[in-house]
């Protein structure tokens, strides 16, 4: 993929959007757990050791507070405590997310063909539900995890997550992704496509080629490459002039959200298909001028539950910097550092 874009702003952008986020006041929760992993992404591209300091010292002081109750949520927290571990070498890193890794193996809800189920707290806040927000805060962590520690058993659990959310959320007409699916129910509740659950899956699921050794080993890696593939084709049909995706991806009267273009976009670009280079072309610019001087990354949708109705999606609020917001556009930013002419 010929990018030819202009990587003069990038550094700078990106040193903004991490010291801002590490100037958020993000507990130990999903928010943070997005937000870090894009931090961590930064240092990874950069090998700027100012970003590695931050993220160590922000990461320890949240420890020492001790942590809350792991959730699907919670876990994806465990993406900075794998990433810090390979940059440091401490082991104590690693020890938190097997802990993790534990209670998502042996004591996280699970439903049918042992699908996790999504949960944002203790209770049974959704019950037999499944998310596309799963896919980042524990399958793509379980898969990291799984490959670090070369553990078959768990990888192959991470994938079969992949395997039965594409079989739950995947529109096989139009490549779409819904929101959530009712096991229970038997059905998509609402049945939206939005925007930022198909950039949960995109991004985890261009990540698994990369993150695997010989995927081609793994007959669910199949479906998961076939699966990204219609996707990605689905989801250039509904870019927008400007170059972003709209929180209901099919619907124009929703409004274009940016931590969802950034998920989609950096699934473009780690995919590589040259078929969707002017979609990147084009989603780069329009990311850019949503990013202030000070690092903030605008026109970011608040917290989703699966809503009742589109009025429901259209009318959540964009007003407020979010933790994923800054980790998704620092995916996309280190996406394009790193690709080679």
């Amino acid at each position: 993929m010929k990018l030819d874009l202009n990587r003069g702003p990038l550094p700078e952008v990106i040193r903004a959007v991490v010291q801002k986020t590490m100037e958020m006041d993000l507990p130990w929760d999903w928010p943070c757990g997005v937000a870090y992993y894009g931090v961590a992404a930064a240092y990874g591209a950069t090998g700027d050791q100012e970003i590695l300091d931050l993220l160590k010292m922000k990461t320890d002081a949240l420890i020492a507070l001790g942590l809350p109750p792991f959730t699907v949520n919670t876990c994806a927290m465990g993406h900075c405590l794998l990433s810090l571990h390979q940059a440091t070498g401490e082991a104590c890193y690693l020890e938190i997310a097997e802990k993790k890794i534990d209670y998502l193996r042996n004591h996280a809800l699970r439903f049918g063909d042992h699908v996790l189920q999504h949960t944002v707290s203790v209770n049974n806040d959704f019950p037999e539900q499944a998310w596309a927000d799963t896919l980042f805060m524990a399958a793509y962590f379980m898969l990291r995890y799984g490959v670090l520690t070369k553990d078959k058993e768990l990888v192959e659990d991470a994938l079969h997550q992949y395997f039965k959310h594409i079989e739950f959320l995947q529109d096989k007409a139009t490549g779409l992704w819904y929101h959530g699916y009712s096991s229970a129910e038997k059905n998509h509740m609402s049945g939206f496509f939005w925007a930022r659950a198909n950039a949960w899956a995109a991004y985890t699921m261009a990540q698994v080629k990369r993150t695997l050794p010989e995927p081609y080993l793994y007959p669910p890696f199949m479906d998961i490459d076939c699966s990204l593939r219609d996707q990605l084709t689905g989801l250039k049909k509904v870019q927008t002039e400007s170059g972003l995706w709209r929180t209901v991806l099919d619907d124009s009267q929703s409004y274009e959200e940016l931590s969802a273009s950034c998920g989609i976009a950096a699934a473009m670009v780690i995919n590589k298909n040259p078929l969707h280079t002017e979609h990147v072309r084009k989603a780069y610019p329009a990311v850019l001028e949503n990013i202030s001087a000070d690092g903030r990354v605008l026109n970011v949708s608040g917290g989703t539950a699966v809503m009742n109705d589109l009025d429901g999606y259209r009318r959540i609020s964009r007003t407020w910097t979010q933790g994923w917001g800054q980790g998704l556009a620092l995916a996309f930013l280190v996406a394009i550092l790193q690709t080679e002419e």
